[in-house]
């Protein structure tokens, strides 16, 4: 049993100073036990391991859409969503503290990041992109390597945490680009104003099935903010429909179309109740 005056730990995927560790402590604060994982399977694991009390795992990006490998780990563990967050993601360039913009030759970073900097690319030909793990760790290898040459693109909490010099800031193509975390527990908990709600329903194969299950919603004028499908594992051309809709639990409006959703589907998963990120930082500022 923990005690009282221990810190909460939170896992995220990736290394010291990578954007999840960011999303973590604006979610959570500073005061927190922060736990780097090496890979999104080893970050679904650490509750059950004992490594960790959360999860913080990306879900979403405004550019690059989808986090697909978070969405099948949710249903292979026993976990729920219980908040979210959601930062600007903005890529700098980063090499060795000696190290100057002309000396650069190779740029390393996580795939993701270097594809949303095509523009920087494309207008410096001479330098070699080279994919890795994360941004955080790339920045790392850098600073271990001294090599003026090598630089890595990654955020502004990587090149702190390292001690690197930032060579260009806002390599993005796109300024708008932001990234959604949620924070996953292991204990199911209705945050009691909790404005938005995640599903995942398996529906019938049957023509109309995913009109049937989203009826019930439309009719009763109930948001639905996102839709995401993902395949069943083991059977071809079978798939799993996520759901985040605007709803409050308790609203008679929302159990009627439950209820109704639940006759229409083979299964229906309960993610979590919790508030919106756009909602907390309205209230924020």
């Amino acid at each position: 049993m923990r005690a009282a005056n221990e810190r909460v730990r939170v896992a995220f995927q990736g290394e010291r100073g990578a954007f999840s560790e960011e999303a973590a402590i604006k979610l959570l604060g500073e005061e927190i036990e922060l736990v780097p994982r090496p890979t999104f399977e080893a970050l679904f694991t650490s509750i059950d391991e004992g490594a960790s009390d959360y999860i913080l795992a990306p879900i979403e990006n405004s550019l690059a859409g989808s986090v697909h490998r978070t969405y099948d780990l949710l249903l292979e563990r026993t976990l729920h969503i219980i908040a979210e967050t959601i930062i600007p993601i903005a890529h700098h360039l980063i090499g060795c503290p000696q190290a100057s913009f002309d000396d650069v030759r190779v740029v390393e970073s996580h795939p993701v990041a270097l594809a949303q900097c095509e523009r920087f690319f494309a207008a410096h030909p001479h330098i070699k992109r080279v994919v890795a793990e994360d941004t955080a760790g790339s920045v790392r290898r850098v600073i271990e390597r001294g090599d003026p040459a090598y630089a890595a693109i990654a955020g502004e909490r990587a090149a702190r945490v390292y001690g690197g010099r930032i060579l260009r800031e806002h390599l993005e193509d796109h300024h708008e680009n932001y990234t959604r975390f949620v924070l996953l527990s292991s204990e199911p908990r209705v945050v009691a104003d909790g404005d938005k709600l995640s599903l995942v329903v398996r529906l019938k194969h049957r023509p109309g099935a995913l009109y049937y299950a989203l009826e019930p919603f439309a009719r009763r004028a109930i948001n639905l903010l996102k839709i995401e499908s993902r395949p069943v594992a083991g059977q071809p051309w079978q798939y799993r429909f996520y759901l985040d809709l605007q709803a409050k639990m308790g609203d008679p409006e929302l159990d009627a179309a439950l209820a109704q959703l639940r006759e229409r589907a083979d299964e229906v998963r309960f993610l979590g109740c919790y508030r919106s990120a756009q909602r907390t930082e309205k209230e924020r500022f």
